[in-house]
Order: C-alpha cells, then sequence, then structure tokens
C-alpha cells in the first residue's frame, strides 16, 4: 500500500508542476514585489479551468504527504515493537545458554568423582601410557 501512494504522490506532484507551469504569467516579477495593480487573482479571477486543477492538485498533494507521514510513522512505531521482540527473544537464549552451561559445569563435576570412586578390573583394562613431555620453554631473557 505504502507503494502505490508513493507513486501516486509522485504522480500528483509532476501534474502539479505542470499544471503550474501551464499557467500564464500575471505581470511577471514586478507583481511579486508589489509593482503590479493587479488583483491576486489577476483580471480574471480565479474560476479559469487551470485554476481550479491547481488548487485539486495542491490539496491533494498535501493529503497524500500527511497521508504518507502518517503511515511512515505508525510503520516506526511496528519496527520499535519488532526490535522489542527480538530483543527479549535473544535474551531468553542468553539465559538458555547461561542455564546449559550450568548443566555442562555440573556434569564436568561429577564425572571427576565418578572416575576416581569406581574401578575398573585390572584384567580388561589397558596399560597407561605415559604422558608426552611438554617442550621445554626457552630461557627469558
Amino acid at each position: 500500500m505504502i507503494t502505490f501512494l508513493y507513486v501516486l504522490y509522485v504522480m500528483v506532484c509532476l501534474f502539479l508542476i505542470l499544471v503550474v507551469l501551464l499557467q500564464a504569467g500575471r505581470g511577471g516579477m514586478g507583481a511579486a514585489f508589489g509593482g503590479s495593480s493587479q488583483t491576486v487573482f489577476g483580471g480574471t479571477g480565479a474560476g479559469n479551468f487551470l485554476t481550479r486543477l491547481t488548487v485539486v492538485s495542491a490539496a491533494l498533494f498535501m493529503m497524500l504527504s500527511a497521508a504518507l507521514t502518517y503511515v511512515s510513522s505508525s510503520g516506526e512505531k511496528s519496527l520499535e515493537q519488532a526490535s522489542e521482540r527480538v530483543r527479549v527473544r535473544e535474551e531468553a537464549r542468553g539465559e538458555k545458554s547461561k542455564d546449559a552451561a550450568k548443566k555442562d559445569e555440573k556434569k564436568a563435576d561429577k564425572k571427576p568423582e565418578a572416575a576416581s570412586t569406581s574401578e575398573a578390573p585390572a584384567s580388561t583394562s589397558a596399560p597407561a601410557e605415559a604422558p608426552a613431555e611438554a617442550p621445554a620453554q626457552p630461557a627469558q631473557q
């Protein structure tokens, strides 16, 4: 929907520019600075077709501007809500990983106790190999 509004907005904008440029000038630059004795709408009044078309397209332009502003600001609210949901989900995942780490620590603590208290029969176990020696560290100067 927002894409449709943007396309309509650009079309109305271009149409408004076209209608304004099609209108005849009313006094040149002197009228802009008060140098003309004509009225604001000229001698013929505001009833002309191009003037009415300009008013309608300008009103449509303003309404579309307000609608797009509203839609984009409501979109930011939904983005804030989505980011809040993601943050809560990440916190929940973090807590689950902390719980899993605690369980792993408890299992690791229990395994050495179980290995030291239970003895395997000597006839089935293989002879233990000697641990490899650590490489000598160079002398520090």
